[in-house]
């Protein structure tokens, strides 16, 4: 086998390590918690789904590709919970680290190729990557709503914490925040989240 191939191949198996990174979110009908594999499949045909609720005109093959890339890090930094404001402080430094040794599995074009989608994503700035956010704030919000808000209840969440998060979903979509403030405010009016 030619060292292209070998390299690739060698990736693809070590990202099927993503699979055995949990999250504190839970799938929906008050199922298991969800994987970050997941969580990325679940956004990638949201993002194709919803496209045209962009706040502007995306290249959905990048956005796509961004949701399933965006936590392969993981794999080495471990998922970090959205409201764990300790380790939060510590979460770019671990990711870029993992981004670095899991990246440089691949051939250097692809390595490049990958850590600068990744690096996009992470900067917020392009409508792709502003869309993508979106949608990882939407999807655990959606699997959330659907389990009676018991993700927040478990970690004692408040309204403005998930509002504080939510709010940067209206930078790629204002379609999309709509929702997520109407979610919002339904488990304010059934005391899911307090204020």
């Amino acid at each position: 086998m030619d060292e292209r191939l070998k390299k690739q191949l060698d990736f693809a198996l070590e990202i099927d390590k993503e699979k055995n990174v949990f999250r504190q979110t839970h799938l929906s009908g008050h199922g298991r918690r969800e994987n970050d594999a997941e969580h990325a499949w679940h956004m990638a045909v949201m993002a194709y789904l919803l496209r045209e609720y962009a706040n502007e005109e995306v290249d959905i093959a990048r956005v796509m590709l961004m949701c399933l890339i965006h936590d392969i890090v993981e794999i080495d930094a471990g998922d970090t919970y959205a409201y764990d404001e300790e380790n939060l402080k510590t979460q770019k430094a671990r990711e870029d680290a993992a981004k670095e040794r899991i990246f440089s599995l691949l051939p250097d074009d692809q390595k490049e190729e990958l850590t600068a989608l990744f690096d996009e994503f992470e900067a917020y700035e392009t409508a792709e990557s502003k869309f993508a956010h979106s949608l990882d704030n939407l999807q655990p919000l959606m699997l959330n709503n659907s389990n009676d808000g018991g993700d927040w209840a478990e970690h004692g969440v408040t309204a403005g914490t998930v509002y504080g998060r939510q709010r940067k979903t209206r930078l790629g979509s204002e379609k999309l925040f709509e929702v997520t403030d109407k979610i919002i405010k339904e488990h304010i009016r059934k005391g899911t989240l307090r204020e």
